[in-house]
């Protein structure tokens, strides 16, 4: 199996998910989507192109904060990817139990792995109060920049060219990707 054979059904989803901003924070003003959202929007395309879907969460102590981490992988049975994001974690959070705390904490970093496995823009989310602050972006990590990659092999170089400004790469990969789809549209 070719390996952009092994990948086809992730870019298909990517392409394809929709998964609009439908929550909405009256007290910061600003509309956000959530793990959920994300979950309830991908499920029909796990489906049409026989996928599943698993997510595991660890916690761990670093430098006396405790840190739960988040991985979300996508199988078609034989080709796995993954991706993780982390939060922090507050016991101690006012007006939250520990349990609380623990989902809250949970929904952020899954709603981050999904939004990154998916490729999903969040530059114009604000998970705080402070609206006007730019969002930070997530950093490009390895699978989806070989993800790119492969998607630029198989043609799909526009999408890829819509998606590389919500990641933080390095001159290099940017200048990888940017030269790929060029010689790509040259051919």
């Amino acid at each position: 199996m070719k390996t952009e054979e092994k990948i086809d059904y992730l870019i298909a989803i990517q392409s394809e998910l929709k998964a609009p901003k439908n929550q909405f924070n009256s007290f910061g003003k600003y509309k956000y989507r959530s793990a959920e959202d994300i979950l309830e929007a991908v499920k029909p395309l796990l489906k049409k192109y026989n996928c599943y879907l698993t997510i595991t969460e660890t916690t761990k102590e670093i430098a006396g904060y405790l840190v739960l981490n988040s991985k979300v992988s996508i199988s078609d049975g034989e080709t796995n990817i993954s991706v993780e994001a982390q939060a922090g974690i507050n016991p101690e959070r006012k007006g939250m139990d520990i349990a609380q705390s623990f989902g809250s904490s949970s929904s952020y970093a899954k709603k981050y792995a999904l939004g990154n496995l998916f490729l999903l823009d969040d530059t114009k989310d604000a998970d705080s109060n402070k609206v006007n602050e730019p969002i930070a972006k997530p950093e490009m990590t390895t699978d989806i920049y070989n993800a790119m990659l492969e998607a630029i092999n198989i043609g799909k170089g526009n999408i890829v060219y819509e998606k590389m400004n919500n990641y933080k790469m390095t001159t290099k990969q940017s200048e990888k990707l940017s030269e790929m789809i060029t010689n790509t549209r040259i051919k």
